[in-house]
């Protein structure tokens, strides 16, 4: 899980850019190479300052993720049984985990390359996989796969797939054995605690 969630830094921060001008996988290639650019030349995160990370993602990369979706996608046939309430606070709480995972993560970025495959969709595609390969010396090349749509504000990732592990479905198996042992409130309970101890450990 780890491994996984390290992975996500490649896109966790992006430029301010006309997203619906580009296609997505022009602008998996441009965010990449401004994450890279960025933490090369920022002292504080590399030295682990998460605060200021936390900042920087929370700035950058919420525009361009569908948390919605992800989270509907990420409890399955448990998302019905949410109420309009507690849906919202598990988007809430969902994104707040993956933005201060991004941001630990991204502090351990270490002169990895990123190399892009060519984009396996026709012009009139509201739906893609923008494949990517993340290479570094002395480790195995790591594959890392988007799933994007394209919505009336651009392209947005709905789900990340590292070397063939998808996010949402790593967190759909954890998220229904929440519900099946505490139910969905119990669930939003161990996302809100989780988010503390994060809190507290970047603090």
């Amino acid at each position: 899980m780890r491994k996984l969630l390290a992975s996500l830094v490649f896109f966790a921060i992006t430029p301010a850019i006309a997203q619906d001008a580009q296609a997505p996988d022009a602008l998996v290639k441009e965010v990449t190479q401004d994450v890279i650019a960025i933490v090369k030349q920022d002292k504080d995160i590399q030295s682990g300052n998460t605060k200021k990370t936390i900042v920087l993602v929370e700035q950058k990369v919420l525009p361009h993720f569908n948390f919605t979706r992800m989270t509907a996608l990420a409890m399955g046939i448990n998302w019905r049984k949410a109420t309009p309430d507690q849906q919202k606070l598990l988007i809430d709480q969902f994104r707040t985990l993956l933005v201060r995972t991004y941001s630990t993560a991204l502090t351990s970025y270490r002169n990895q390359t990123i190399d892009f495959k060519p984009l396996r969709a026709q012009p009139a595609d509201t739906d893609v996989m923008v494949r990517s390969e993340v290479r570094q010396s002395g480790a195995e090349a790591v594959t890392i796969d988007y799933s994007m749509e394209k919505t009336p504000s651009g392209w947005k990732v709905y789900d990340v797939v590292v070397g063939g592990v998808s996010l949402v479905t790593t967190y759909r198996d954890t998220f229904a054995n929440e519900i099946r042992n505490a139910g969905v409130d119990g669930l939003i309970k161990t996302l809100s605690d989780k988010n503390r101890q994060l809190e507290t450990k970047s603090g």
